[in-house]
């Protein structure tokens, strides 16, 4: 007992710490991507710190520049400008004499004389020494407006130094980059499996040993060996079925059409607008076996859009109200057929009974979708047999088993029927009024083609006239008109004479 719960429990450990498969490849993608993560965390984290220490250097100058003196700074004072004096040469070369009650100057930088020229111009003598004012520049009177403009300043530097770069960023766009792409890596994994499991439940189910395909077809697959694979996968959403081996008929050609659950942005659209997983049967009879047969069934709503839509029910059928002496199929159904005999032979006692009558289709009938038989289809095969029905969940598939029993039931149906005299004298009418009206159709095309042929022609000649000379376009007109003069001749019958 302690070696069998031993087991229990170390299974599950080793399968967790020994992946394998799908489950191998979804952990080293996690991983991958959480370390690239990581390395952009701390390179950007590298990054903010490098620029907060440009930002302190940046402080420290403020602070010097904040603690020099306003007074060594120099002022310009909105005087008129300096006047500039012409000194006068002395023979003497000696010094020029100082008055004693001049004031002793203020600055070593020497001045012009007092002598003013009569014309002043102020871009020609630029970088001359500006004349301080008179008043006292350290009284604190004078010093208010040059305070207050020291504190705009400096708080313009303050703001012009504070830089985005060292703000505090967000993350918020890459954490939502990544975590969609985490879910849609996921998301394809777990919608990639889920769709597998559709399929096989449903080979499980109709294509396996004592099913109903393997009763009715002496081949299934898509090879000769018995390795060979029931299914073949053509995409993660589409899976093919075949069958062979039967009496009236070529082949069967299963195809099932799944939503896209790998695909994240799908599966959220498949949240707003509902849809269905599909199964399609292709049934390819003989020639031999099929008679003059047009025939679909299907709900209401599908059967206007069919009878619009498809050519040959276009062409030859119309939609067909129910019998007054039989059983019939439930209202939400239409049938769509050539004759109202071939609709009364085709939908049976027995078909009402499993399927289509009142009761059985509450139950059986749930997913069932169309059904389509004609020898006019516009396809390689014209005579075929279409089935359609909606899939059920991989843990319900037996609930479409009786849909399914329809595809051998009425291939031996169709393939033993025949038409009443009647019924096959109409059914040849129409098809010879459709193939008039399709040669008329087709000389019409040809008519049309000749002429667009000739239209083409005419206006490359036209081109081409334009492009010649005066000349060319001379000899040309003349020889016209010689040849319309020579046709409008009269015709003389000359005779020898005996």
């Amino acid at each position: 007992m302690a070696k069998r719960s031993s087991s229990v429990w170390l299974a599950p450990m080793s399968r967790f710490l020994a992946p394998r498969g799908e489950t191998l490849w979804l952990c080293l993608a996690l991983l991958s991507v959480l370390s690239l993560l990581g390395q952009e965390l701390s390179r950007r984290s590298v990054l903010a710190a490098d620029f907060e220490g440009f930002a302190d250097d940046g402080e420290d100058d403020e602070e010097t520049s904040e603690s020099l003196p306003i007074t060594d700074l120099p002022l310009r004072s909105s005087l008129s400008p300096p006047i500039l004096t012409q000194s006068h040469f002395e023979t003497d070369h000696g010094p020029p004499d100082e008055s004693p009650n001049s004031p002793p100057p203020s600055d070593p930088i020497p001045k012009p004389s007092s002598a003013a020229f009569d014309y002043w111009d102020e871009d020609e003598f630029e970088g001359l020494p500006v004349q301080k004012s008179s008043q006292n520049p350290k009284s604190p009177e004078n010093f208010t407006p040059l305070e207050s403009d020291s504190d705009s300043d400096s708080e313009s530097d303050l703001k012009k130094t504070v830089k985005p770069s060292s703000l505090p960023r967000s993350y918020t766009v890459e954490i939502i980059c990544v975590t969609f792409l985490i879910a849609f890596i996921v998301n394809y994994f777990v919608g990639k499996r889920e769709n597998e499991n559709i399929a096989l439940a449903w080979a499980t189910q109709f294509a396996t040993k004592d099913s109903i395909f393997e009763k009715n077809f002496s081949l299934l697959g898509t090879g000769d060996g018995k390795d060979t694979p029931l299914l073949l996968k053509e995409g993660q959403n589409v899976f093919k079925f075949y069958a062979s081996g039967r009496r009236f008929c070529q082949g069967l050609l299963a195809t099932m059409e799944l939503q896209s659950r790998h695909d994240l942005i799908s599966k959220i659209y498949n949240l707003i607008v509902p849809c269905k997983d599909e199964i399609t049967f292709e049934v390819y009879m003989n020639d031999e076996a099929m008679d003059q047969v047009v025939f679909a069934l299907s709900k209401k709503k599908a059967a206007k859009v069919m009878q619009k839509e498809v050519r040959d029910l276009q062409r030859y059928a119309n939609l067909v109200s129910a019998p007054t002496n039989r059983k019939w199929h439930v209202e939400d159904l239409a049938v769509i057929s050539e004759s109202r005999e071939v609709a009364g032979d085709l939908i049976t006692e027995a078909v009402l009974d499993q399927v289509f009558g009142d009761k059985a289709f509450e139950k059986f009938g749930k997913g069932f979708i169309s059904m389509h038989f004609s020898d006019q289809h516009a396809a390689i095969h014209r005579k075929m047999l279409l089935f359609k029905f909606a899939l059920p969940d991989a843990n319900h598939m037996a609930d479409m088993t009786r849909l399914v029993a329809l595809v051998p039931y009425y291939i031996d149906l169709i393939g033993r029927y025949k038409l009443s005299s009647q019924a096959r004298s109409k059914a040849e009418a129409a098809r010879s009024k459709a193939a008039q009206e399709a040669y008329k159709e087709l000389q019409n095309a040809r008519q049309e083609a000749l002429q667009k042929k000739k239209a083409e022609k005419k206006k490359m000649m036209e081109e081409a006239e334009a492009k010649l000379s005066a000349e060319a376009i001379r000899k040309k007109e003349a020889k016209e008109h010689a040849r319309q003069k020579k046709k409008g001749m009269p015709k003389v019958k000359m005779t020898r004479a005996h």
